[in-house]
């Protein structure tokens, strides 16, 4: 018999859609500084096409750069997210598909669907998680550049 996934307990999935509904909010209005508390200072990440990174303004300047002011629209699918937990709540995973919209050079808009696996501890903070490591990876064949020019709200 196949054991079960860890899922999460309900205040624990209740809090990381909370979170994820949260940070998404920060991506779209492309503001940085509300985006902070959401992630451990050293956070590890990586996505499509960025290497592994260390630390949040790292992270910052080569992800959030390259493509919150690029893009619009962006949400998790929390229809479809899972929340992993570990036995003692003291570490959790999503699983989330996300939306966004991209943006062709000639400003044709596309759909920029994709998928993120966040591991996320108890924060310490004003955060009640933060996320210490972040993989986002786009839809297979969706192209990678976007080509808004959205101003950041806040760094």
């Amino acid at each position: 018999m196949t054991p079960a996934l860890p899922e999460a307990p309900p205040a624990i999935r209740d809090a990381i859609l909370d979170w994820l509904t949260r940070f998404s909010a920060t991506v779209r209005e492309v503001d940085y500084r509300s985006a902070y508390p959401f992630w451990h200072p050293r956070i590890i990440a990586f996505g499509t096409v960025q290497p592994i990174v260390e630390g949040l303004e790292v992270f910052r300047d080569r992800q959030w750069e390259s493509v919150w002011p690029k893009t619009t629209d962006f949400t998790f699918r929390l229809d479809v997210t899972r929340v992993l937990a570990s036995p003692d709540g003291k570490m959790a995973v999503a699983i989330a598909p996300f939306t966004s919209t991209g943006y062709a050079p000639d400003g044709a808009r596309f759909d920029r669907p994709g998928r993120t696996t966040l591991i996320l501890v108890p924060g310490d903070g004003p955060e009640p998680w933060i996320a210490v490591h972040s993989h986002m990876s786009l839809a297979r064949g969706v192209p990678a550049d976007s080509h808004a020019n959205r101003p950041v709200k806040a760094r």
